[in-house]
């Protein structure tokens, strides 16, 4: 009954029948342990052989039929590759002569898959994928918006927006490769093994392109297409491939928000979230010189929804941010709050932050600056003008904060210039004495107005000038 003892139990059994060959051991897959622990109540493991010759096949397909359509688990020898085996696991005890009749059933039954899968792949192989491009014409995206031929065309003009940014940043890439797989990426739509096999749409695509000797670069590019499909996944290893999911999904979101079919709540109908959320991760985990903005903006020359989308991806990079990478919500709220555009720049930043936060100069100092930002509010409701510092004389206390920020302000840019943000963060903190001393002794909204200009142009300088890596007022003190 217990969960987890079956599913130990289940693995045991795995693990004993794989033994019975010599060198093997069964492909883990957590995912398909899960599924087969709450498919059963009473769990037996028998090991099934196929014919080599289907090893001809690609893995891909023939993992997907075993794994997604009869739940078996792939077994692989001791280099890796597929071995001639599979185990299912059954919701029965029985006995030798029960097993034999078992083991020959779903034997019978993954061959016939396995037939069905080489037909398809020999059949697809006599249209080649440049020729099915004009077939994509017949086969719809979404009934609003057109054909997949149509998303082929608008991928291929955000694909060359992108290329040409990255390219001006002095990264090399086959820019002909890549247009070539976005031209590509959606014909295995159109073969028979994808129709079969829905899941392994792209990875069709990429097998097919390198069988029809179009080269690897293309290949990579179409294979890893829709990766990552989810957080955990990596990303594609190519640049070609990874401009290639950027400009799909970047496309997808923007035509959607165009006909106002944007998520609401939790309604996703087209799993846009998703596909921003595979935006945010290949930006974050690559090394391509792109924003945000210039991703929106590949998509989204003329600023059609442009606000729309970049508002939506800046909400998924807090969620990455969050959930994924594990920053407390308030670092992120402060990073965020400083700069979103750069998702690479903003983990660094949210890097640095929690590496410092936890002293107490920073608390103090991250303290000060809510107060400072709470003071300004009121001054703009209350309609006060922000002055010079230099325009009165200070107080001693008032001084000193002007020379501390003053002296700090363009060390703390250099550093920031050059991404070092833990240490310019430290040289935030040592600004701490001389902001207590300036709130101890100095009344800010003095009655007098010149004065009282002075003082809140002094500290709106000091907040704007050391807010530029994180809006440290979001920082939960206390």
């Amino acid at each position: 009954v217990d969960v987890a003892e079956r599913g130990h139990s289940i693995r045991k059994a795995l693990d004993a029948a794989t033994r019975t060959v010599a060198g093997a051991r069964w492909r883990e897959d957590e995912a398909l342990v899960e599924t087969v622990v709450h498919l059963t109540e009473w769990p037996t493991v028998i090991l099934g052989d196929f014919e080599p010759e289907y090893l001809a096949l690609p893995e891909e397909v023939l993992v997907t039929v075993m794994r997604d359509h009869q739940k078996y688990f792939a077994v692989e020898g001791a280099d890796g590759k597929l071995a001639p085996h599979f185990l299912a696991v059954l919701n029965t005890q029985v006995d030798d002569e029960g097993r034999a009749i078992i083991r020959h059933g779903n034997a019978r039954v993954l061959r016939a898959r396995f037939k069905d899968a080489r037909f398809f792949w020999d059949f697809d192989q006599k249209t080649p994928l440049a020729a099915r491009v004009e077939s994509l014409k017949a086969v719809t995206f979404q009934k609003e918006l057109g054909s997949y031929h149509w998303k082929t065309e608008a991928n291929l003009a955000v694909a060359k927006a992108l290329a040409a940014s990255v390219k001006g940043a002095g990264v090399a890439f086959d820019e002909a490769a890549l247009l070539k797989a976005v031209e590509l990426a959606k014909t295995d739509l159109t073969t028979e093994l994808v129709k079969e096999f829905t899941e392994l749409q792209g990875v069709i695509g990429g097998l097919y392109a390198e069988a029809q000797g179009l080269g690897s670069t293309v290949a990579k590019a179409i294979y890893a297409q829709y990766t990552p499909a989810s957080t955990d996944d990596a990303i594609p290893e190519t640049v070609e491939g990874q401009l290639l999911g950027l400009a799909d999904r970047i496309q997808t979101i923007t035509a959607m928000f165009g006909i106002g079919a944007a998520p609401t709540g939790s309604k996703d109908p087209f799993a846009l979230r998703r596909a921003a959320n595979g935006i945010v991760k290949i930006l974050a985990e690559s090394g391509l010189p792109l924003t945000l903005g210039e991703v929106v903006g590949a998509a989204a020359p003329n600023g059609a929804n442009r606000e729309l989308v970049a508002a939506f991806l800046v909400e998924r990079l807090n969620f990455y941010l969050k959930d994924v990478r594990g920053f407390a919500y308030d670092v992120v709220s402060a990073v965020l709050a400083a700069g979103a555009d750069d998702v690479r720049d903003a983990i660094a930043r949210a890097e640095a932050l929690t590496a410092v936060r936890g002293g107490e100069d920073f608390a103090a100092i991250s303290a000060a600056f809510k107060r400072i930002k709470n003071i300004l509010r009121q001054a703009e409701e209350k309609k006060f003008a922000l002055g010079s510092a230099t325009d009165v004389k200070l107080s001693a206390a008032a001084q000193l904060l002007y020379d501390a920020s003053s002296d700090l302000a363009p060390k703390v840019a250099k550093l920031r210039e050059g991404r070092a943000y833990g240490e310019a963060l430290v040289l935030i903190a040592t600004l701490r004495p001389v902001v207590d001393a300036f709130f101890d002794k100095v009344m800010v909204l003095d009655p007098d107005a010149a004065l009282r200009g002075a003082h809140l142009g002094l500290i709106d300088e000091v907040l704007h000038g050391f807010s530029g890596i994180a809006d440290f007022s979001e920082i939960v003190t206390g």
